[in-house]
């Protein structure tokens, strides 16, 4: 008779998702003494994989790579989800949250081009490939000439649209293609103080039960408390800021000693207005820190700002 899985995780089929499931996977077991094949990888098939075209902000927005895989948390068939915390929705299904984060990956976007090695060196009215408002708001503040055209799917996906000239350029995680040993498609690497990178990125995110004592227990091990701390901070400012793919956010934590510095911005689609600010608090509590910092954005923009986002 075939013995239980010690654990069951969910995870997305795409290479990254299965790399950092893999990794969830090989610590889990490190770190209690089991072999790596009694932890079983469940492949879940969510909305955002469907759905491979049309932008995230119109299909409903964060959330779309993890719902089906909360669906199976739910309903028992998993004991855990392996997420990119930057695609988790700023609230989670009553029930679940996110329990632990493994140490944060390169914060950092990448530039990928087979024509220029900077964004400052493409030529007028080059093309931008990218689907993510934050990216597209922040290239169009730099560089208002470019055009930004529709750019999803995986990397490999992103690379050979390139190569097919859909694009002149795109913009990457450096978390992914370090995770997935591709460094060497990275042109150059964009300033996170001049482009904050979008809240959460590169974290690995564990969601559980919040009632599964056990999993909670096996998981904790893997946790990293700086990161814990200034994603918690991070999605705190996405909360305050009603924050979705519909929003075009950017967030850049620094931690010093006991203090948990968070800087935000919030910028219009065309990039030209761009609003940011900081604050500063006990790491000890990060969610204050974020919302406070929320809060002060929605003051300086006004509610005028908003309106600006598509609906």
């Amino acid at each position: 008779m075939q013995s239980s899985p010690f654990l069951r995780i969910g995870s997305r089929g795409s290479a990254l998702a299965l790399v950092q499931a893999r990794l969830v996977r090989r610590r889990l077991a490190a770190a209690h003494g089991v072999a790596e094949d009694a932890i079983e990888i469940r492949t879940i098939t969510t909305s955002g994989d469907r759905l491979t075209e049309a932008p995230l902000g119109e299909m409903g927005g964060k959330g779309l790579f993890s719902k089906e895989i909360e669906g199976a948390l739910e309903a028992g068939e998993i004991d855990l989800g392996v997420h990119s915390s930057k695609d988790m929705a700023t609230k989670l299904p009553a029930g679940l949250v996110l329990a632990a984060f493994l140490e944060r990956e390169d914060i950092r976007d990448a530039f990928v081009s087979l024509t220029a090695k900077s964004l400052d060196e493409l030529p007028p009215g080059a093309r931008l490939g990218s689907s993510s408002l934050r990216r597209a708001a922040q290239m169009l503040r730099a560089r208002p000439d470019l055009a930004i055209v529709p750019f999803r799917g995986n990397v490999d996906t992103r690379l050979r649209k390139l190569a097919e000239g859909v694009a002149d350029a795109t913009l990457l995680a450096v978390a992914g293609l370090n995770r997935l040993g591709r460094q060497h498609e990275i042109t150059s690497y964009l300033d996170p103080e001049r482009f904050p990178p979008a809240p959460a990125q590169g974290a690995i995110g564990v969601e559980i039960r919040a009632d599964d004592a056990r999993t909670a227990a096996l998981i904790a091990p893997l946790d990293h408390a700086p990161t814990q701390a200034a994603v918690r901070a991070e999605r705190a400012l996405l909360g305050a800021l009603d924050g979705s793919c519909r929003t075009a956010i950017g967030a850049l934590s620094r931690i010093d000693g006991d203090t948990l510095q968070l800087r935000g911005e919030i910028l219009s689609p065309d990039g030209r207005i761009a609003i940011g600010g900081s604050h500063a608090g006990p790491l000890a509590a990060p969610e204050a820190v974020g919302h406070e910092l929320g809060q002060m954005l929605r003051d300086k923009a006004g509610s005028d700002f908003f309106k600006l986002f598509p609906a």
